[in-house]
């Protein structure tokens, strides 16, 4: 009880001066009014003014903008602490004064920074002709000085057995990759480094980039900068290696003039300027990334685009906040840090843990924004913490439509994923959503490469997102009390437990399932409290009764902190991540882990080794890549995980539950696997090793589930 007061306490005094989110909607023959500059204004109005003042062809107009900075002349990229990254921030910053925001702040942190400037290679194709190929790059180190002579080898997709007998030393490789349903680029990379390559060269194949032959594709490396990647498309790809083949030993000779620069412990700044509302000290955080690969015109300048737009909106409509609205443009989003597998969301995280953590209990809201230029699918999405949810789907049905775009209109997804910089915002404390777009398929022909530009552009798509998130902040801004509701992620928490495998683990679910029954009724009865607190506040603001206002929004501080606090403590105990960055409830690692260990044994005590290897040991952490990389590649990349300094693990700290290395085992059933009655004795003794660790470790973490909920219930007690 101690450590639960000691908790709740803090979190309290940190957002003691906080605001909240957002007012259950009233009935409709309601006519709500605020007050600016001492007169009456309906609601609708208000809205209205909105409406007419956004201006989709300033959004866009400044998203082209953007294109102004670069690093590499020919393919754009604004990249993470690079001179193109910073004039574009000292830009944004201007705009932010220009539009009428007030205490625009300029925020250093440290971070690795990346400059690609050039990687031309040229060589003589099949028909004799000389050929030029413009490369794509990633964040690792490699300078030719000029243009250089490099000996060139095509080599499979870079595995283990395809590098086996070639001899690479100080030479190019060109591989083919898929990063979508095989590996990231980190592994072929590294693998050809150890052998001593002198850069890889890959070719999407599939998965990203499929929008043209032509295209390119750049990621986050999430490796060292010392194992040089560059990218290449598929058309200049197959002439290449038709040279290749045209050549008397599979090698030729080509000139490679290249230039890419990691640097470490470097700076760059994050931007936001303010709408300052009655309470200054309660924030709604509206966040985008200006860092890009290519031009970027989605990814992120539409997003900074349409943040502006609505800051501009909001500004010219006369709008006058209760509480503070914040735009925020953060930096080194697409990478940030060498050598890890937490590299991207380098901004967002050092905002708001290292540069503002007291934005924590002050800031009931974060909207970030990605590709919102583009309908990505025919019905809108939202992705947002579960306690959001359903708030959020109760507003939707308050936006207005645009014609042409979203004909089945908006659905509210949760929870929130890691690949962008609502993450980081969420795991620090603020309730945080996005425009959605991993479902799309922009995500494999467009998304970061040099097709996502002013051609993909939807002015329909924009104006909506324009509207919606408008509309949003300040639908947010009308209410006392943040509107978290906790019975949705214990639901799902719930849902999650797999009865079967607990029972092949000798545990009953009984205790945690009951305590999680118990928790839905409590924070049932918080709901309740807290729609009553902000239909009682928007009713007060209706009639223009400010003091009565006042006096509710100052009595509810101590409820808004208190629900923040254990939103904080639900992100704190109850998501953690598997080996694929994918947000899970902690006991779903050994769970998944006791679930393909059980099938892969059985079917070993059968005598069938295909079923292991095809179908269960690869989905067990990061087995997948002991397939096809060697012991050193694997245990390098298992390592920088469960190792790895917080500084290096940023918002992945603590989140990955454990480990189960199977590196050998899989490699033995692989020999094995074409071997008539093999004895696999010694495999069945490691995998039930490891079934039995994972039992136990299933155990402890439903434990600590458990009485992380039992906490979480005292803390939802003290605000019913």
């Amino acid at each position: 009880m101690k450590k639960l007061i000691s908790y709740l306490t803090l979190l309290m005094l940190i957002g003691m001066l906080l605001v909240a989110c957002t007012p259950k909607e009233v009935k409709t023959n309601v006519k709500e009014e605020t007050v600016q500059d001492g007169k009456f204004v309906t609601r609708d109005d208000a809205n209205s003014k909105y409406l007419s003042a956004v201006d989709v062809d300033y959004a866009y107009n400044f998203t082209k903008s953007l294109e102004e900075f670069k690093t590499n002349e020919k393919l754009g990229y604004r990249t993470a602490g690079s001179e193109a990254e910073q004039k574009t921030g000292e830009k944004i910053g201007e705009e932010m004064k220009k539009i009428g925001l007030t205490e625009v702040t300029k925020d250093e942190f440290t971070v690795d920074t990346w400059e690609f400037e050039k990687a031309d290679l040229t060589f003589t194709d099949a028909n004799g002709k000389e050929y030029l190929a413009v490369l794509g790059g990633y964040q690792t180190n490699f300078d030719t000085n000029g243009s250089k002579e490099f000996d060139i080898v095509y080599a499979g997709k870079g595995t283990e057995a395809d590098l086996e007998g070639l001899d690479i030393e100080g030479k190019l490789v060109l591989v083919d990759i898929n990063q979508r349903e095989e590996w990231w680029i980190n592994y072929p990379a590294y693998q050809a480094h150890l052998k001593g390559a002198a850069a890889v060269i890959a070719v999407q194949e599939a998965g990203y980039a499929e929008v043209d032959p032509d295209a390119l594709n750049a990621q986050d490396i999430i490796g060292p900068a010392d194992a040089p990647a560059f990218s290449m498309s598929q058309t200049d790809a197959n002439s290449l290696k038709e040279a290749i083949k045209a050549s008397e030993n599979g090698m030729m000779t080509v000139k490679f003039d290249a230039k890419s620069t990691v640097e470490f412990d470097g700076k760059t700044y994050n931007y936001y300027g303010k709408i300052i509302g009655k309470d200054p000290d309660s924030y709604i955080i509206l966040s985008a990334h200006y860092d890009s690969y290519f031009s970027g015109f989605q990814d992120d300048n539409a997003a900074i685009g349409l943040m502006m737009g609505v800051a501009k909106g909001l500004v010219d409509s006369g709008y006058q906040p209760e509480k503070t609205i914040i735009f925020n443009a953060l930096a080194a989003e697409e990478w940030g840090v060498s050598n890890t597998r937490y590299d991207w969301s380098t901004g967002a995280y050092n905002q708001i843990f290292n540069v503002h953590p007291e934005w924590v209990g002050k800031a009931f809201a974060n909207m970030n924004f990605e590709l919102p230029a583009y309908e990505h699918t025919t019905q809108d999405e939202i992705r947002s913490v579960y306690e959001l949810n359903n708030y959020l789907t109760k507003f939707t049905e308050k936006v207005p439509t645009v014609e042409g775009v979203y004909k089945d209109g908006i659905s509210v997804v949760s929870p929130l994923r890691t690949w962008s910089d609502d993450f980081s915002f969420a795991i620090a404390g603020v309730p945080a959503l996005r425009n959605d777009f991993q479902d799309s398929d922009f995500m494999r022909s467009h998304y970061h490469s040099q097709f996502d530009n002013e051609d993909t552009y939807n002015e329909d798509a924009l104006k909506f997102h324009l509207n919606l998130y408008g509309l949003l902040a300040m639908h947010y801004d009308e209410t006392a009390v943040v509107p978290l509701d906790f019975t949705t992620r214990l639901k799902a928490m719930k849902d999650d437990i797999d009865a079967e495998t607990f029972e092949k683990a000798a545990l009953s679910s009984n205790e945690l399932v009951a305590e999680i029954d118990r928790v839905v009724a409590t924070a049932e009865e918080v709901n309740a409290r807290v729609a009553k607190v902000n239909e009682d506040y928007l009713a007060a603001l209706t009639k223009g009764d400010t003091d009565t206002a006042k006096k509710l929004y100052e009595e509810s501080r101590e409820l808004n902190s208190g629900l923040l606090a254990a939103f904080k403590y639900a992100e704190d105990q109850f998501v953690r991540l598997t080996w694929e960055d994918e947000p899970i409830f902690p006991h779903k690692h050994a769970q998944n882990n006791i679930h393909n260990l059980a099938l892969s044994i059985d079917a070993l005590n059968k005598g069938d080794i295909a079923a292991p290897l095809d179908e269960y040991l690869w989905a067990i952490d990061n087995n997948w890549y002991a397939y096809d990389f060697d012991k050193e590649v694997f245990d390098y990349f298992t390592d920088y995980v469960l190792e790895a300094p917080k500084e290096k693990l940023l918002w992945g700290t603590g989140r990955v539950v454990g480990h189960e290395d199977l590196f050998d085992t899989i490699n033995s059933l692989q020999k094995k696997s074409e071997q008539a009655n093999a004895d696999v004795t010694a495999e069945l003794e490691t995998l039930n090793g490891a079934l039995e660790r994972q039992k136990q470790l299933l155990k402890t973490t439903v434990a600590d589930e458990t009485k992380s909920m039992k906490e979480l219930g005292s803390i939802l007690s003290e605000l019913k």
